[in-house]
Formats: C-alpha cells, sequence, structure tokens
C-alpha cells in the first residue's frame, strides 16, 4: 500500500532540497573561484596582512590582496584620525580582513584591530614592569583621578592607578570623599596593599606617621636648668685650678 506524503511532509523535504542546493552552490562557488575562498578563510581565522597602499579614493585608500582590490576606509587606517591620506600612499600596513562578499566583489581591510591589540599590548607591558618596582610601603605622589562614594582613585607618578578607600583619606572620620579630595589634586599617599593587581593606597597612613613622629619629638624632655647647673658646679669642683 502506498504511503501518502502530507503538508508537512512535502514542506520539510523541499526545505531539506534547498538548503541541499545552498550547500552544494557554496561549496560549487568557492571552487570555482579559490581567490576569494582564500580571502573568506584570512576573514575566519583574523589572519595579519602586510599590503602596501596603492591609491587613494574618497574616505579611504585601496590595497590588494591575492590580486583582489581591497577597500580599506580612513577611519581604520589608524587609532587617530587620519588628515591627509595622501601621506598613506606606498606605505606598508598590517590589515585583517574585515569584509569577504564574493557575489557583490567587496573586500574590506582593517589596520585599526591590529593596531588596538598592539597598543593593548605595550600597556601590558609598562604595566606589568611598573607593577614588579613596586614595594609595600612605597610612598608615592598622584593626582586624584576621580571620585566615587566609596573612595578616590589616584592616578600614581608611575602611570599605575591605586585606590584610596574612604576609610584611607584621613585620620577623621571621612563621609563623602569629594568633600574633602577634589579631581586634579595632587596628594601623597602610600601603597599598603597589592592585590589581584590592584593597589590599595593610604594617605591616613602617612599622616599617622607624622603625628607619631611629632608625639615623639614632643616627648623629649631637656634636664632642668638646676640639674644642668648642679653638674656643672660639680665638674668644676673637681678641677684642680
Amino acid at each position: 500500500m502506498e504511503e501518502k506524503m502530507t503538508m508537512d511532509d512535502l514542506s520539510e523535504e523541499l526545505e531539506t532540497s534547498y538548503k541541499e542546493a545552498e550547500e552544494a552552490g557554496a561549496e560549487q562557488a568557492e571552487e570555482m573561484d579559490p581567490v576569494w575562498a582564500t580571502l573568506k578563510g584570512y576573514l575566519e581565522e583574523k589572519t595579519e596582512l602586510t599590503v602596501k597602499i596603492g591609491g587613494i579614493v574618497n574616505s579611504g585608500v585601496i590595497a590588494y590582496v591575492e590580486g583582489i582590490r581591497g577597500f580599506i576606509p580612513a577611519s581604520r587606517l589608524a587609532l587617530e584620525h587620519v588628515e591627509d591620506l595622501n601621506e598613506w600612499l606606498n606605505k606598508k600596513i598590517k590589515v585583517r580582513v574585515i569584509t569577504a562578499d564574493p557575489e557583490k566583489k567587496r573586500l574590506v581591510l582593517s589596520a585599526r584591530e591590529i593596531l588596538r591589540d598592539e597598543a593593548r599590548a605595550e600597556a601590558n607591558r609598562k604595566r606589568q614592569e611598573a607593577m614588579e618596582q613596586l614595594k609595600i610601603g612605597d610612598v608615592m605622589e598622584g593626582t586624584v583621578e576621580s571620585l566615587k562614594d566609596y573612595g578616590a582613585f589616584i592616578r600614581l607618578e608611575n602611570g599605575l592607578s591605586g585606590l584610596v578607600h574612604v576609610s584611607q583619606i584621613s585620620d577623621k572620620r571621612v563621609e563623602v570623599p569629594a568633600k574633602v579630595l577634589k579631581e586634579g589634586e595632587t596628594v601623597k599617599v602610600k601603597l599598603i596593599a597589592i592585590k589581584d593587581g590592584k593597589l590599595s593606597l593610604s594617605m591616613k597612613a602617612l599622616l599617622e606617621k607624622s603625628s607619631e613622629e611629632h608625639h615623639n619629638d614632643r616627648d623629649y624632655k631637656l634636664p632642668k636648668s638646676e640639674n644642668i647647673s648642679t653638674n656643672l658646679g660639680s665638674l668644676l669642683a673637681k678641677l684642680d685650678l
């Protein structure tokens, strides 16, 4: 007995056929145009490519990859704003493929992502070097970078940032940091802890040290004047004049 096909079965079969046709078409297209297959591979792998800028166009420049004309928007040439595109002519730069559309024959390249990664890596390297030179108890100058309810972030002279918790701002109770500090103000702080790459700073510790030194000076007692006189008299009495 022949089994009847329902509308759902027919719909499912057609959808499967379309999908197979699309996949076959894509595979065939890549087989027919291996250059675009290579470019799509560069896109997926985020491959770094060195290209030479060979032309200037409206709002960007032109460079060729695998013989295909690629467009680099001016906004993706550098991290900062590009004023004069003519200065980039014939320069060699590192780029990544960000668009590879074989149907529209559209290839778009960008240098910005690579430059951003390099800048981030360099910043991390400098931070690591600065961190390795720190030790608990260091006293440094810094600038108040921002104020929060829980404390103040200080940009230190070595480029690192640390937090002075509200409880470490003064030896007196501070309700709101903004009442005793202002952004851009230069302060002196002491490094009291390093945890998970974060710096804990204190202004209070320096105030306590200063107070302690002042207290020690105040506790020092000079001998009484009569004792000085007596000691001097005793010394003179022993001399054979």
